[in-house]
């Protein structure tokens, strides 16, 4: 009897699709994990349908990685029909782990995410002021549209997650940990991120040139100066997420002279990764009295998008327009799917 290989899910939610393309990234390997594997759905690269997917007994996939956030009613049926066929799901990603880039558009709304993109950016060309439609006619045919919510969610604020995987996107060879530690049944604790549980600043390799009493006397960002490559980015001004993010990046964006920007993640026992960034951060100012603080703040010239930058939905802020009424005590969403 020929012994069944475990049935592997990946699907995309609301990304920019460089989670694949880490899945691609895996070269070699990947060969070996779709030989220890038998992969039922992956849209991005293979033609399987939802039909497929529903005829499945539930729990009969070993389990699912879903990289992205939860934008649109698609998205979140899809993530709910592979919880119910998956014995594990993967929130793979900054994206599906805290709300990733996409879930800045929680600091705005759906209608002014319309407006721009369809009315006002000025590469737009559009006289009849068309805008997408979840329902509408194509050559007399019904067509529909997933309906775009007004709000980002992450992973886990839809449908229960058993492990997470950090990064934007994550780091092939964490990936791969990952992939074998599962097949290989040798998972920790329930609800554990699939990294070091460390801050970056305790694995970067500028981390000696750092001293204790490091203080800012003004904000650079990292195109208006030419960093020192072997000195630490706070030294020289530059705002660096190391302090509060977690590690197990490989220290990518460091090697490559670029400030960490925090997809990672908060470490363990940070609940606001933005919170944590601005007081650790504003720390360092060399500023004697509140004035001077906030002359120091205002260099900060986009700072949502400097220290919230992957996450809004599930950071203290959620988002500007929070329907708290519509949040269970588990926190997760009750809304119904199309």
């Amino acid at each position: 009897m020929i012994k069944q290989k475990p049935k592997v899910a990946f699907y995309w939610c609301a990304s920019c699709g460089g989670c694949e393309e880490t899945v691609v990234d895996l070269n070699a390997a990947i060969l070996d994990v779709a030989d220890a594997v038998d992969i039922v759905l992956w849209p991005v690269a293979l033609d399987f349908k939802y039909h497929h997917i529903e005829a499945l007994k539930d729990g009969d996939i070993a389990v699912s990685f879903i990289n992205g956030a939860i934008r649109t009613n698609e998205q979140a049926h899809i993530s709910k029909l592979l919880r119910q066929k998956s014995g594990l799901v993967v929130a793979f990603g900054s994206c599906a782990h805290t709300g990733g880039i996409p879930g800045l558009a929680n600091l705005t709304s759906r209608e002014e995410i319309f407006r721009t993109s369809f009315h006002e950016s000025p590469t737009v060309v559009n006289a009849s002021g068309t805008v997408p439609q979840e329902d509408s006619l194509a050559d007399g045919m019904p067509v529909r549209l997933p309906a775009f919510w007004e709000e980002v969610h992450t992973l886990d604020q839809w449908i229960d997650v058993d492990y997470y995987i950090p990064g934007c996107p994550p780091p092939p060879a964490l990936v791969l940990s990952a992939v074998t530690a599962i097949l290989e049944g040798k998972l920790p604790e329930k609800g554990s991120v699939l990294a070091p549980a460390k801050a970056l600043c305790d694995t970067c390799p500028r981390r000696k040139t750092k001293s204790e009493n490091t203080k800012i006397t003004k904000i650079h960002r990292p195109h208006e100066i030419i960093a020192d490559p072997e000195i630490c980015f706070l030294e020289q001004g530059i705002i660096c997420c190391g302090p509060a993010t977690r590690s197990g990046c490989g220290e990518v964006c460091i090697n490559g002279n670029m400030p960490c920007t925090g997809c990672f993640g908060p470490p363990p026992g940070v609940i606001d990764q933005g919170a944590k960034l601005i007081s650790a951060i504003s720390s360092l100012f060399n500023a004697k009295t509140k004035e001077e603080a906030m002359e120091m703040a205002r260099q900060v010239v986009d700072p949502a998008g400097t220290f919230h930058r992957y996450t809004v939905p599930s950071s203290l802020l959620g988002c500007r327009i929070h329907k708290k009424a519509a949040m269970p005590a588990d926190g997760r969403m009750d809304r119904e799917a199309a």
